[in-house]
């Protein structure tokens, strides 16, 4: 196979599945050239022809991963190119590029536009399906073209069959070398061309526009797409999203002004999301000139590329929440560490207490920022396990009605029927306090916050929103209110981190964002229906847990009393920071940070642990070759220069397998909790942690 590809005239790549090039052909090295590295042609060829060739290669890619074959025509600037891929051994995919002299239709899984490729001469070369199943006959059975003179578009031809002339209008001649690649509409005898009925039967929606943009015809597949009834309205009353006037564009073209290009506008219909991709060429009709619209769906097309652009957007806030995470998490640790030992020698009385509280409330806000980056990117570690909503949101119903004060009321209703979902019970109260509060804040003349419960079995699949939630069991928590609504061109934003309709100051515009993060990482959906005025509603769908219903306990009579945390004096003599009461036992602290490993180390000083530090884990295993120290707890971060966390780790238990672990970091990658699990004895302490959370958490694990 590979000498006959080698040989083939037709460009052919063979890539992996992130379309990098592995091998290409002669043909393929003298049609394209690539400045970077060889892996990189494949891009570089079809740069040449797009702008952002991205979105078309992840588009086919996973096609050929779903179907073994992907094919595309695309409307470049130099004619149509073919595009297929397939997949080879199930790791690898061939690629063949070639142009194509017929203009068909570049919308996804629509009919093309019947195309007659003729010589110069007159002469018919071939005609495409749609050519042929209008004419009833391929090429063989016509002599030759009776040309029009000029062949342009909105001009009359005939072509020579065997029972005398077939008229034709041409749509479209793309001029290939020697030959014409010529789109047309039949013409029947006896009948006017521009009556709608002849355009009826065409396979592709058609418009016909004067120089102003005004619909002189509208064949019933465009007024399907459109929405209208028939001629009369204005294009630029009917779609949106060029970015300018949709007048100029039409004029431009109608007095070639500009070369026709295709745009990919937004249909203003109130029903549906709908998209259509516009191609324009101009026409002479009876000496008038005028355009002829073609129109194809392109809203698989914008699904596609919406989710792509999605997908990269939260690649990169990743990216960057992870950076920002270690590096950031690690400076608070120390300074809330730090902040940490002073209060616990500076009591309430005291008059820098209240500037120490001040520094670790702050830093406390600053890591939550830092959190919600993570939420939103699905970069946390979740600590997911069987949740009961009833129980969950009865023991929050007491922090909520706080949060929502006297002018709003806050209504809790359950499904009797509930089954548990499995969700991580701090990360998910989040999700409700924030919804609550953005409820709150639309509702400044007070009303109601409501939050339903609700089992729910789906059939079919349900697809809303570019989303796609697979039939199953799913438990559904709606939060809906009274307030102002979030208008339609907003609607679409409201997950978007930073993006925000309150005024300046008042919200960061990361808490639906967070919500967002968290519940799809959680593996369940977040949905919003809002209407200006009338109220907003949030529907949680989360996969019902295999577990079954729960028994649930009476209400409790007595509210929930809830205190704030209280820094702790300490009443012990500084000198525990050097001489512990006791050993409570060895503890080993791996920690490349020095600003944290200085307070971690101090912190379980005080708590009467021998420590031993290491600022690596090469370091770590030396310390360890002395089969004389006995260690009872590995304290390590999980991401070090060298060696990581877990990798040391497991090599240390070889010899020492009942040591127990605890896993610290700012930021785990998301293999982390796969290789946690199989480290028996270990946990996962998030940074920036407190004092208190980290001799507690050791604690734990010693006893």
């Amino acid at each position: 196979m590979k000498g006959f590809a080698e040989n083939d005239p037709t460009p052919g790549l063979l890539t992996n599945a992130e379309g990098e090039v592995l091998w290409h052909n002669q043909s393929a090295k003298r049609h394209f050239s690539c400045p970077g590295p060889e892996g990189n042609l494949l891009y570089a060829a079809l740069s040449a022809h797009f702008a952002n060739p991205t979105p078309i290669i992840f588009r086919q890619l996973t096609r050929a991963q779903n179907h073994s074959f992907g094919s595309e025509e695309l409307e470049t600037k130099n004619g149509r190119l073919r595009i297929k891929v397939h997949r080879v051994a199930d790791i690898y995919y061939f690629w063949r590029l070639n142009n194509v002299p017929a203009p068909a239709s570049v919308g996804i899984g629509l009919p093309e536009l019947p195309v007659l490729t003729i010589e110069n001469t007159g002469k018919v070369l071939s005609v495409n399906q749609a050519a042929h199943d209008i004419l009833g006959g391929g090429a063989q059975r016509f002599k030759n073209i009776l040309h029009p003179n000029p062949m342009t578009p909105g001009a009359q031809l005939d072509l020579s069959g065997p029972e005398g002339p077939v008229p034709l209008r041409i749509i479209s001649v793309t001029r290939v070398e020697n030959t014409h690649a010529v789109a047309f509409v039949p013409l029947e005898h006896g009948r006017n061309d521009s009556d709608e009925q002849f355009y009826d039967t065409l396979p592709v929606a058609l418009l016909h526009l004067d120089v102003n943009g005004n619909v002189k015809m509208a064949n019933r597949l465009a007024r399907h797409l459109l929405d209208i009834e028939g001629a009369g309205a204005q294009l630029g009353d009917l779609v949106e999203g060029l970015g300018r006037s949709v007048l100029d564009w039409v004029q431009e073209v109608a007095h070639n002004r500009t070369a026709s290009r295709v745009e990919v506008l937004r249909v203003r219909r109130d029903d549906r999301e709908l998209f259509v991709q516009i191609s324009l060429k101009r026409i002479i009709t009876d000496g008038t000139p005028g355009i002829m619209a073609v129109l194809h769906d392109a809203t698989e097309l914008k699904t596609l590329e919406a989710q792509f652009v999605q997908s990269q957007k939260m690649q990169a806030i990743g990216q960057l929440a992870g950076g920002i995470a270690h590096d950031f998490n690690n400076l608070l640790t120390a300074i809330s560490g730090h902040c940490d030992l002073l209060l616990l020698r500076h009591d309430a009385a005291d008059p820098d207490f209240s500037d120490l509280m001040q520094i670790n409330q702050n830093a406390n806000r600053a890591a939550s920022l830092v959190g919600q980056l993570l939420a939103f990117s699905r970069k946390q570690t979740l600590k997911l396990e069987p949740v009961d909503l009833h129980d969950t949101l009865t023991d929050l119903t007491h922090l909520l009605n706080r949060l929502v004060g006297e002018r709003v009321r806050l209504s809790v209703s359950h499904d009797p029927s509930l089954t548990p979902i499995r969700a991580d019970k701090r990360q998910l109260e989040q999700v409700i306090m924030n919804l609550v509060v953005n409820a709150r804040d639309a509702m400044p003349d007070g009303g109601e916050i409501r939050i339903q419960t609700a089992q729910l079995h789906l059939e079919d699949e349900l697809r809303r929103d570019r989303a796609s939630v697979a039939p199953g069991d799913y438990v559904l928590v709606r939060v809906s209110d009274d307030g102002v609504g979030i208008p339609k061109d907003k609607l679409i934003k409201v997950f978007e981190p930073f993006f925000t309709t309150k005024g300046v100051g008042e919200g960061t515009g990361l808490g639906l964002s967070t919500a967002y993060g968290i519940v799809k990482q959680s593996g369940g959906f977040i949905f919003v229906d809002s209407t200006p005025g009338s109220g907003t509603c949030f529907t949680l769908y989360f996969p019902a847990h295999s577990q079954g219903q729960v028994e649930h306990k009476p209400e409790p009579d007595a509210p929930m009393v809830l205190t704030p945390p209280v820094a702790v004096p300490s009443a012990a003599p500084l000198e525990l920071e050097t001489e512990p009461r006791s050993s409570e036992g060895v503890v080993l602290l791996v920690e490349d940070e020095a600003p944290v490993r200085a307070f971690a180390s101090r912190a379980l000083r005080m708590r009467g642990y021998t420590v031993l530090e290491a600022e690596n884990a090469e370091q770590a295993l030396d310390t360890l070759k002395d089969e004389r120290i006995e260690v009872d707890v590995f304290v390590t971060d999980v991401v070090m220069p060298g060696m990581d966390g877990p990798s040391w780790v497991r090599k240390a238990l070889e010899t020492r397998p009942d040591t127990r672990v605890v896993f610290v970091s700012g930021y785990a990658e998301e293999d982390f909790a796969d290789n946690q699990a199989r480290i028996p004895n270990s946990v996962f302490l998030p940074k920036p942690f407190s004092l208190g959370e980290l001799t507690s958490t050791v604690r734990e694990q010693l006893h």
